[in-house]
């Protein structure tokens, strides 16, 4: 009204133009009418519109696509018979409803396609995937076709358990028992060291076998490195079989474990298995260099030997005439002192970048074990103090067990230099010294490096009172075994300095993605990724496949996807200036036999799990009467949402366009009417 009331007013009031009276009033309405709608736009009105939207029932189908589903008597129904009819019932839920197929396995999938060829089966993974997919939506009905039989994730009957609507199964497999041996398990270390033996756990089963025998026979090579014929006393018979074999060869090594079948029996894919073991250069050398006999020498020597991995050799200084670079670390005990300064063997050990740890006493030349720049400097009168262990919590080089803090509790003092203490930032301390009450911050056993090799001092002698302690209150040295052990063991271990690496596992499993993460270092030894860095990798019939690595923030990554069961060597290289980089190694691809080992189905699992969520158990030949039973339920219905929206009407176009328009049509008939 106020907008009709201005344009009247202003028409009303107009003495400059003559306008006929019929303009006159057209041009108050045009007027009109576009202030109205300008006004009423200023209050924000809202549009509001409501929508319904029918979305009919979801039915979701699941099949079971793993190997366990065809290794029975009866695979060539599952593979030909089974498929048509299956395609002929998904055809008829398909006209009624809004059916969604998957297949799962080792993973979850939406193949409409099922070669059974998955290698695991995890039924969790697959109502995780469903659940998080169809969250609040009009699920009718789950679907699920499976033998029952799962070898990975979570029981399903747990795992169902927030499924909100009902769950219908369809049992396929067979549960009777048929005639089978199966080889169900091979336990063994994946690393073993050139010339020692190394345990292998064959655990097998028979099924039906009673009377008849099998053969056990592990092999390398085509050479039968152990046999034995095992007898079934009954018919349904478990035996665990440890063997220890001899590792001869260094590299990565394949062997396979056999069973030999029995006539009749229903599968002979589950009788054999490659384990592949990684044969590692002899065992690691340490040398004890002394200033003098000592009873720690052989309370060291007595507990390094504990490590089937280690060989050591001792010497008095003054007697030892070999080279020591045949050795991976070296213990050096009150070296260097007055009578032998070291300097010869030590400017060896340093040259060729040998670890070495150094056990101080009274016999230490504490100035030239200062000179040496190890990190720690002793300086002043040096007096000995008995020196108590006090672990550090926050060490982090290597971790040590509950059992040593509590060890350590009862140890003895060992014989400690006292002084002024200067110890390098760079330096890692595992135990302090206490005195008497008195907890210090004086290092008593700590860790560091020199230019290019690792350091360790025992800052006190005695440590063979720590062994005899512990065998007193305990009987057995096990903590201190573990405390010399972890830091032979750090010290020991070479630190990779190279330019280019390449890591990733030796051992896959044949439906893994051959990963790979590689890293190149400039001359600063700072991370780059500005080249290609490629690689081929090689099976064992000489066949080659190529890759180039994906970069990342600083380095490299390539997933090479899965390959087939097989032996491979990999070579990477980069260009960096004038050089080539360049990186080796080998890896396995290991064949999964879970399906293999357990061809039982479970039908047992399927009718509680249909039982519990509200659905029911049918058989391949009853796929009729599970669709007539699912269009019967009164639950399952199309659900029809409404939505009301509200829009602001300030953002129409046509409005916009509306007031445009009036306005140019006023404008058009004043000038036609010659006013201005």
């Amino acid at each position: 009204m106020a907008g009709f009331a201005y344009a009247f007013a202003l028409y009303y009031r107009e003495r400059k133009n003559e306008f006929g009276l019929a303009v006159k009033w057209s041009m108050a309405i045009l007027r009109g009418i576009a202030v109205t709608v300008i006004a009423f736009l200023l209050l924000n009105p809202m549009l509001k519109t409501l929508s319904k939207h029918a979305e009919k029932p979801i039915i979701i189908f699941a099949q079971d696509n793993s190997h366990s589903i065809v290794s029975g008597a009866d695979s060539a129904f599952y593979q030909t018979e089974y498929i048509e009819e299956l395609k002929a019932f998904l055809s008829g839920l398909n006209s009624k409803y809004d059916l969604r197929e998957y297949a799962f396995g080792d993973k979850f999938s939406e193949l409409a396609s099922y070669d059974f060829s998955e290698k695991q089966t995890d039924i969790s993974e697959l109502f995780s995937e469903i659940k998080n997919r169809f969250s609040n939506r009009n699920v009718g009905a789950m679907i699920l076709a499976t033998d029952g039989i799962f070898n990975s994730g979570l029981n399903p009957l747990y795992a169902a358990e927030d499924i909100p609507y009902p769950v219908y199964t369809i049992a396929l497999g067979d549960t009777n028992v048929r005639k089978d041996v199966v080889l169900n398990k091979v336990n063994f270390n994946r690393i073993a060291y050139q010339g020692n033996e190394f345990p292998v756990e064959v655990i097998l089963s028979g099924s039906k076998c009673g009377g008849l025998s099998t053969k056990v026979t592990i092999s390398k090579d085509s050479k039968t490195l152990f046999s034995k014929t095992i007898t079934f006393p009954d018919d349904d018979y478990f035996e665990t079989i440890q063997v220890h074999l001899k590792a001869e060869k260094k590299g990565l090594q394949r062997y396979q474990v056999s069973l030999s079948h029995v006539k009749g029996e229903v599968s002979v894919s589950n009788n054999s298995q490659y384990i592949f073991v990684e044969v590692l250069e002899g065992k690691q050398k340490i040398l004890i260099l002394a200033n003098s006999p000592h009873p720690d020498i052989s309370a060291l020597k007595q507990s390094i030997l504990e490590n089937k991995n280690y060989e050591v050799d001792d010497f008095m200084v003054n007697k030892f005439d070999k080279n020591p670079t045949a050795y991976n670390l070296v213990i050096l005990h009150q070296l260097p002192s007055v009578q032998n300064p070291l300097s010869t063997v030590y400017k060896n050990i340093e040259e060729n970048n040998i670890p070495v740890l150094f056990v101080v006493g009274k016999q230490t030349n504490m100035a030239g074990l200062n000179n040496l720049n190890l990190g720690l400097s002793i300086k002043g009168q040096i007096l000995y103090n008995e020196s108590l262990p006090l672990l550090n919590n926050e060490f982090a080089l290597f971790a040590v067990s509950e059992n040593v803090s509590k060890a350590l509790q009862y140890s003895p003092p060992l014989i400690s230099p006292f002084g002024t203490y200067n110890v390098s930032p760079s330096m890692n301390t595992l135990m302090y010294q206490k005195i008497g009450s008195v907890a210090t911050v004086d290092p008593l056993i700590l860790f560091g490096n020199t230019m290019n090799a690792k350091i360790g001092i025992i800052n006190g002698e005695g440590i063979w009172r720590w062994r005899l302690r512990e065998f007193e209150k305990e009987g057995s040295h096990k903590v201190f075994d573990e405390i010399i052990n972890k830091t032979v063991q750090y010290l020991s271990v070479k630190t990779d300095k190279s330019f280019f690496r390449v890591f990733s596992k030796n051992d896959f499993k044949e439906n893994e993605n051959i990963e790979f993460d590689a890293e190149v270092y400039n001359e600063s030894y700072e991370l780059i990724n500005s080249q290609d860095v490629t690689m081929t990798v090689t099976n064992s019939e000489a066949k080659r496949f190529a890759f180039t690595f994906n970069k990342t923030t600083k380095a490299y990554y390539l997933n090479a996807g899965s390959l087939p069961v097989d032996n491979y060597r990999y070579s990477a290289k980069v260009n960096m200036g004038d050089k080539i980089l360049t990186d080796n190694g080998i890896f396995t691809v290991s064949e999964l036999n879970i399906e293999k080992t357990n061809t039982v189905a479970n039908h047992n699992l399927l009718f509680n799990l249909s039982e519990k969520k509200d659905g029911e158990m049918f058989y391949p030949g009853q796929l009729k009467n599970l669709q007539e039973k699912i269009e019967l339920r009164e639950d399952i219905k199309t659900v029809t949402y409404s939505q009301k929206r509200y829009t602001e009407i300030l953002n129409l176009p046509w409005l916009l366009i509306l007031i445009l328009a009036l306005l140019s049509t006023e404008w058009f008939m004043r000038k036609r009417a010659g006013g201005y």
